[in-house]
């Protein structure tokens, strides 16, 4: 008899969830790859990019998100800089044709929790490892395939004050995004 229950209670948690996304809201799991350009006062890198996002959309237009990006590394001589940002926000999102279908544009703001190494690759010492909270901001413009799939080119940028240094990530990516 407990068997019976939990199988009901497990079949009526996924028709609750069938309705809730044909609304347009339920969690999404985003990737994204691309390139970050962090621009520093006395210098920058350019390297390969990725990022890791998930969410929940409220209704088809707002959710909300958390990420991980991987802004890559880059070497001078014996010095490598590496930077990463870890993230909370808000995601903005319009359709064209229908709910999760066809076009769209998205924008996307939040805090951003960046943290920049200076590592002396000869002695595997940091020199230097500083972090700072800031907002961070972007915009996507894409098409989705299907209510559960769609592809986007996005932007964002953030700027932190690393060490009393400005910094100026502007990171752009290539995304897919899983809807459930």
């Amino acid at each position: 008899m407990k068997k019976l229950a939990l199988l009901a209670a497990l079949a009526a948690a996924s028709l609750s969830t069938t309705a809730f996304a044909a609304e347009g809201n339920g969690g999404f799991i985003r990737a994204e790859l691309g390139e970050t350009r962090a621009k520093f006062d006395i210098g920058s890198i350019t390297d390969t990019a990725y990022s890791i996002r998930g969410g929940y959309f409220f209704n088809r237009n707002v959710a909300i998100e958390g990420f991980y990006t991987g802004h890559g590394r880059d070497s001078y001589g014996g010095t490598t800089v590496e930077a990463f940002s870890v993230g909370v926000g808000v995601v903005g999102k319009k359709n064209f044709e229908a709910d999760h279908k066809g076009f769209f544009i998205s924008g996307r703001a939040g805090i951003a929790y960046t943290d920049i190494a200076v590592v002396d690759r000869n002695s595997v010492e940091f020199l230097d490892d500083d972090r700072d909270a800031s907002l961070y901001a972007g915009v996507g413009l894409g098409y989705d395939f299907t209510e559960k799939f769609g592809l986007s080119l996005n932007y964002d940028y953030q700027k932190a004050d690393i060490s009393g240094a400005d910094v100026k990530l502007n990171t752009w990516t290539i995304g897919g995004e899983f809807r459930f």
